[in-house]
This record gives structure tokens, sequence and C-alpha cells, in this order.
């Protein structure tokens, strides 16, 4: 199962995180998707992420995506 965290900015409250979490769980692959109010992070599980895809859906939900914090596949 693949994993990729970004950085997000713009997330204040429980509503930020939801439409987050919407918008990304919506891209086709996302199995689970985490968000971290207090670290801006938003880490997403599943198979075969497009990155753009997952940029664009954070995007969607009105926030920018800063920069990626990891990117790793589990075994």
């Amino acid at each position: 199962m693949a994993q990729k965290q970004y950085n997000v900015t713009g997330m204040t409250c429980e509503h930020c995180a939801a439409s987050v979490k919407e918008e990304v769980g919506e891209v086709a692959g996302v199995s689970e998707v985490v968000v971290d109010l207090a670290a801006h992070s938003v880490t997403v599980h599943g198979t075969d992420l497009d990155d753009a895809r997952l940029r664009a859906a954070i995007v969607e939900a009105g926030y920018a995506v800063a920069d990626s914090i990891s990117d790793s596949v589990a075994a």
C-alpha cells in the first residue's frame, strides 16, 4: 500500500479537515485520509496514488499544498 503525505496551508478547524478528507477521499485508489490540523499535514493511504490528482483535490477543497513531506510504499 502506498502512502503520501503533504504539508497543507490554511487548515484551521475540523470543518477544514472534513473538507479535505471528503475531496481527497474521492480520488481513485485512496483508501484512507488522515488530517493532522496541528501539523498542517494530510496523509493519504491507498494504491496507485496519483500525486497530481491528490494535490488537485486539496486545492479543490480550498487549501494550498506547500510541499510533499513523504512518499512511500509499504510492503
